[in-house]
């Protein structure tokens, strides 16, 4: 299986046209289908759904997708981290982060390399941790910056010394805007938007859902995210209320939403994680350094 097969293959598979993807790599329509069916053959599956002006994925074509690319940009990382061995420090760092605000710090120790060293670049995936995690397991990314609690056995990490702080994001036209806190009982009859990482059940010692004990069953899930920004549109159009942590959407004097914390106080620690035995890029090794610096 050839890596430029493999690249032909992701193209189609995003045009959905195999005569426009030849155009676009500058082949010809019969190379590029016999290069696939050469790949059907290889596989010994069918992955393409053909009709007269499209084709789409079969269930085995989509499974090869989500491969293929992880492939695909595992050797994208792999030359750029060759690439850092020249004498001149340069290449990529690859760094996957949920939303927090101690994403600020870590913009810090990028500012502080790029002037040093201005041929580095950097490479932020946003997403939530378990495919994050996944990501930085396979190898696509050099550091994950985590929210707390996370498996401490394969990784080795750096506590980045800050705590995100759990609330509720409303509108200021809420009668609820007018208290300092929320309760839990202040809770219970709301129509909560939730992030769907806060309330996975598999992930050990969760403490947003130990914070609600038993009451959790009985709250009323109005719908989940994955961005905070999607679920702050959510709350501005009174769909439900978005339960977040603090200083991820403005809540300034000139906009509609306000947020307030939880009461008893729940916070999360954020940490920088990295695989145990890492062999480091000199870029990625480099920003490790810095931000030790920083910390300490």
């Amino acid at each position: 299986m050839e890596i430029r097969v493999l690249k032909y293959f992701l193209t189609v598979s995003e045009i959905g046209n195999i005569t426009k993807a030849a155009n676009l790599m500058h082949l010809t329509q019969p190379t590029l289908s016999r290069q696939l069916l050469e790949l059907e053959k290889e596989l010994g599956q069918k992955l393409f759904i053909r009709g007269n002006h499209s084709v789409s994925l079969t269930p085995e074509g989509i499974m090869l997708r989500k491969r293929a690319q992880e492939i695909i940009d595992l050797v994208d990382k792999t030359e750029a981290e060759f690439t850092s061995f020249k004498d001149e420090i340069m290449g990529d760092i690859f760094i996957g982060s949920g939303e927090t605000k101690s994403i600020k710090l870590i913009t810090d120790v990028m500012k502080t390399l790029k002037k040093d060293y201005p041929k580095i670049k950097f490479h932020i995936v946003s997403g939530d941790s378990g495919d994050l995690v996944e990501r930085l397991d396979k190898g696509l990314l050099d550091f994950c910056v985590l929210i707390q609690p996370f498996n401490l056995e394969k990784y080795d990490y750096i506590d980045l010394g800050e705590k995100d702080t759990w609330g509720l994001l409303l509108r200021k036209d809420d009668p609820l805007a007018d208290k300092k806190s929320i309760k839990i009982e202040d809770l219970m009859e709301l129509p909560l938007i939730i992030s769907r990482q806060a309330i996975r059940k598999t992930d050990e010692n969760n403490v947003f859902l130990n914070w609600f004990g038993n009451n959790f069953e009985n709250l009323i899930i109005a719908g989940t995210y994955n961005l905070i920004y999607n679920a702050a549109i959510m709350t501005e159009d009174r769909i439900g209320y978005a339960m977040g942590l603090d200083k991820l959407i403005n809540t300034t004097a000139n906009t509609s939403l306000c947020f307030r914390p939880l009461t008893p106080k729940l916070e999360v620690g954020i940490s920088v994680v990295w695989k145990k035995n890492q062999v480091f890029s000199r870029p990625a090794k480099l920003f490790l350094e810095q931000l030790r610096k920083k910390l300490t």
